[in-house]
């Protein structure tokens, strides 16, 4: 594991590749967050933010998604795929957040989880996170695949693939108030750099920090 001045030299070193560590979902509201993470399950950040304004458009409150048809729903999303489950599953969370929320995401994690159980299957403690570090300025330790990856071969958690695992681990190692931004700047590495196969460690700047890229034979 990475001594503390390590994982400070890593944070350093990400906000000057990644000065704007910003959500890749565009959204203005916080119901639109969460609904734009639904659409994201199995589906590229970029496809659903293609989406999303003309939906956004059609239901511009929380009230007009609630009583939304939801086959009408499903064909602004279908191009996400699974559109039929993610149509279902936004207007049931949005008659959700007006019956049991006032209309307002949750700020608490056991609150977002209990949306998550009746409302949102397959989204739970990452969008949590998110939503908590996005919306509230809240710590969120935002453990997605590139963040699982990364963390792991840098030698910030043990390699566990295990997200909430990952998420103790990086509890332990990270400032709180760093850790929302961090987790944005994973997925920009994991993208420009950190690849899942055939990662460019030679033009990665976090090499000499990192146990996977030390490892590698020098070119």
């Amino acid at each position: 594991m990475k001594s503390q001045a390590q994982v400070s030299a890593i944070i350093d070193a990400l906000k000057k590749l990644y000065p704007d560590a910003l959500c890749s979902l565009d959204y203005g509201k916080d119901y639109e967050l969460l609904f734009s993470v639904r659409l994201a399950a199995q589906c590229t950040d970029a496809r659903v933010n293609l989406v999303t304004p003309a939906l956004f458009s059609r239901y511009p409150t929380l009230e007009s998604f609630a009583a939304a048809d939801v086959d009408e729903v499903g064909t602004y999303v279908q191009s996400c795929g699974f559109w039929r489950a993610k149509a279902r599953d936004i207007v049931a969370s949005a008659q959700m957040l007006l019956e049991r929320f006032g209309g307002k995401v949750p700020d608490h994690m056991a609150d977002l989880l209990s949306l998550e159980l009746t409302a949102l299957p397959g989204v739970g403690r990452k969008t949590a996170n998110l939503i908590l570090g996005d919306i509230y300025g809240k710590d969120g330790y935002v453990c997605d695949t590139h963040c699982i990856r990364i963390t792991g071969r840098l030698g910030l958690t043990d390699g566990s693939k295990d997200p909430l695992k990952v998420e103790r681990q990086l509890r332990q190692v990270l400032p709180p108030e760093e850790a929302n931004n961090f987790c944005h700047r994973m997925v920009l590495h994991g993208r420009a750099l950190c690849m899942a196969h055939k990662p460019n460690c030679g033009e990665c700047p976090l090499r000499p920090l990192c146990d996977y890229g030390s490892d590698l034979k020098r070119e």
